[in-house]
Order: structure tokens, then sequence, then C-alpha cells
């Protein structure tokens, strides 16, 4: 008995060890990728999107480095152009919280810029009145969407959360929510997150059909608890890289069913 209850406790031990382990080593692949200073420097050929009718540039921001003018634009495409509709009634305490997130230091952007000089005079025209604009390198850039995202914790992995993925809409169906979206699964691969997270409203099916390619998550409401997630709001979806990831967070169902 005594040998073992000795082996019991022993692997208990190592399996406590194991943890430890285990969430030292999500920690540091957090502080890791938190730390790179422009986590688009890796990837050169994605800093600019060209087709037709379209010529943009990109570039990294964090939420604690945000301009008074860059935090106005992106509370005015929020709410303005593209998610006051899809939160209905739920959108007052929404904006509230983007807010927060907005500045967080943890947030990090890609913002979308498009200069006057780049073909695009057309687009720039149909820009509605307001939207503010950021120099860079000397030129006058008309920022014209972005993505944030955090490198965070889900279900014991790390993974990268998208937050949000705004664009104007006279940028939408061009390819270019792909192209970001492409990119943003390469920076979370560079990073060793297991995972992209995002959440999507139910009421905006113009999101729900971009996002075909990624599955309900396990940590969705509708997963969760079908009785109840069925009257939530919203759904979140996720696409795995890794093989615990995919075990943890992937659930074998169409986006659909």
């Amino acid at each position: 008995m005594e040998v073992g209850g000795l082996s019991r406790n022993g692997e208990g031990r190592m399996k406590r060890k194991d943890v430890i382990e285990k969430k030292k080593a999500v920690e540091e692949a957090l502080k890791a990728a938190s730390s790179v200073k422009d986590p688009l420097a890796s990837f050169s050929p994605f800093l600019r999107y060209d087709t037709t009718g379209l010529s943009v540039h990109l570039k990294s921001g964090r939420g604690d480095k945000l301009s008074s003018p860059i935090k106005q634009y992106i509370q005015n495409l929020l709410k303005v152009v593209n998610m006051e509709g899809p939160y209905g009634s739920e959108w007052p305490a929404e904006e509230k919280m983007k807010c927060r997130e907005m500045v967080a230091p943890e947030a990090r952007y890609i913002f979308v810029h498009s200069f006057p000089d780049s073909g695009t005079n057309e687009m720039t025209k149909s820009l509605a009145n307001g939207k503010t604009s950021n120099t860079i390198t000397g030129d006058r850039a008309t920022i014209v969407g972005f993505v944030q995202y955090r490198f965070t914790i889900e279900e014991d992995l790390p993974v990268l959360y998208v937050y949000e993925l705004q664009l104007e809409p006279c940028l939408q169906g061009k390819g270019l929510g792909r192209f970001l979206m492409q990119l943003i699964e390469l920076i979370a691969c560079k990073n060793c997150m297991g995972a992209v997270v995002l959440t999507v409203q139910k009421a905006n099916s113009l999101a729900m059909n971009f996002y075909i390619e990624y599955t309900i998550a396990s940590i969705s409401p509708s997963k969760v608890n079908p009785l109840i997630g069925v009257d939530s709001s919203y759904e979140i979806l996720c696409k795995a890289f890794s093989d615990e990831a995919k075990a943890k967070l992937e659930i074998a169902t169409s986006l659909f069913v």
C-alpha cells in the first residue's frame, strides 16, 4: 500500500510539474509574441496590396500608442459605418467596451492606408466625410481600415484573437479582407500561436459568410450549452494550427450546421 501510495504521489507531482511547465511555455510564447516591435517586419510582401482600382499600404500599431485622430477614426468606422446595425440595442454597452479595448496596451493593429497618388482617387473620393488622415513619411495617407488583434490564452493555449477587422465599404468585396486574414494567420503561426480566434455577430450575415473557412469553436455559446447558446447573439470561430488546438478548439461540424 505504501509503495502504491508513493507511486501515486509521484505521478501527481509529475502531472503538476507538467502543468506548470506547460503554463510557463504558454506565458513565454505570449511574452515573446507581444514583445515584437513590428509584427509586419517579417512579411514584407504583405506591406502593400494592389488590385484593380485599389492600392493600399499596411502599417503596424499599438493600442497604447494611438493618436487622438486615429482613436476617433476607429470609433467612427465601428459605429457609423459597420457595427451599430448588427449589434442593435446591444450597441451602447458594446461601444463602451470597444473603446476600452481599443487603447489597451496589449492591443495590436494593422492599419490600412491609401495614398492620394496611388491611383485610388476614385476610392478616396468615395470615402465618407469626417474620416481622418495620418501623416506617413511626408505624404498624406488616409486610413481606410484596420485589424485589431491580441495574443492571448484560450483553453490553456496561446492564440491570436482578432478583435476587429473593419474596412470602409468601398474597400469591401475586393479581396482585401481575405488578404488581411491570411496575413493574420501567418503572424499567428510565426509567433507559435495554436489558433486564430474571433467573434462574429450572428446578425452580421456578411461576416458569417466571410469566415466560412473557420469553425465554430468549442468555447462558442452554441457549443458550450446548445440549449441556451442558440439564443446568443454571437458565435466564436476559430482556425487551429496545432493538433492540440484542433483537439481543444475545433468542432467537426460546418459553420452552417
